[in-house]
């Protein structure tokens, strides 16, 4: 049985944990309603520009002056799986939820017989480079962000497409979670180059566990529309915008995400460090009640021999 002494050091230290997760848990809530707001008010336009990249994609097709964006390279062999993760732990399941699609996935692809890179965008992907560690294309840091911007969204994505023109892939698809609710982060996945059309988001699986998208299109997408100057001019102008927007909305995702994973998982960790207390502090009076005891019982003993 531990010493009197040791189990008052460890429930001290088990009271400062409790102090410094709750802490952490208030912070977390603080800062989940403003990113859930950015996260649900980034998802409509983000909708709606996939719908009509899917709509213009389906009225051009391929073909001799289309953007490689939407045409593609001709080729389906190297696919470049972008897993966005945070940057700090503590967060529960979130990264490894992310992560572990983006594995399934790959293991996927490696049995159709293709090759699989990774780009990372988030410092906990890195655990990525255990199993794979030749096929890290890049790994982008994040850890400058103190709230997520549009511009940081476009500069993974200029480097996305300059890596896609010099024919480092042929297919990029994008890893990340949705946020549900508080209690519920979905991780999923979306292809963003080459911009899938309506028809293969539904019947190819060009998104596959995605939400929304270019294969959520209806409505809008669907209706007929007169474009000036031309689909060609508006679609060279819009595809990298579209990818630079699909990113944005899934570092608006993750945020939420983020947070409220860790808000989560803090409250479970103070609750535990609250139980253990208990626990420990049960054990530190039997201990002390059975040390008084014997004390007593020495002094008793002492007293009859005299």
């Amino acid at each position: 049985m531990a010493s009197l002494k040791a189990l008052k050091l460890r429930i001290g230290s088990v009271k400062s944990t409790q102090k410094i997760t709750k802490a952490m848990k208030m912070v977390a809530a603080a800062k989940l309603r403003r990113a859930q707001d950015a996260a649900q008010a980034g998802r409509p336009y983000a909708e709606r520009l996939g719908a009509v990249m899917a709509s213009l994609a389906g009225r051009i097709g391929g073909g001799a002056g289309v953007s490689p964006l939407l045409a593609g390279t001709g080729k389906d062999q190297v696919h470049l799986l972008v897993v966005a993760t945070s940057e700090r732990g503590l967060a529960g399941a979130f990264n490894t939820n992310i992560v572990r699609a983006a594995r399934r996935r790959a293991e996927e692809l490696t049995a159709q017989g293709k090759t699989v890179k990774f780009y990372l965008a988030g410092k906990k992907g890195r655990v990525l480079r255990r199993f794979y560690p030749s096929a890290i294309l890049a790994d982008h840091e994040l850890g400058h962000i103190k709230t997520v911007a549009f511009t940081d969204a476009r500069a993974i994505a200029d480097d996305l497409i300059a890596r896609y023109a010099a024919g480092e892939f042929d297919v990029a698809q994008l890893f990340y979670a949705k946020f549900v609710s508080a209690l519920v982060q979905e991780p999923v996945g979306q292809q963003i180059i080459p911009v899938p059309l309506a028809a293969q988001g539904r019947d190819e699986g060009a998104t596959f566990a995605t939400f929304g998208g270019a294969g959520g299109g209806g409505g809008a997408a669907d209706a007929v529309v007169e474009y000036e100057p031309d689909e060609e001019a508006i679609l060279a102008e819009l595809l990298p915008r579209n990818v630079a927007i699909q990113i944005f909305r899934a570092m608006l995702e993750n945020a939420a995400s983020e947070q409220g994973s860790r808000m989560n998982a803090m409250e479970n960790a103070t609750r535990n460090a609250g139980d253990m207390i208990k626990r420990l502090s049960i054990q530190y009076n039997r201990a002390r009640q059975a040390a008084i005891t014997t004390e007593l019982v020495e002094i008793i003993s002492g007293a009859e021999a005299l």
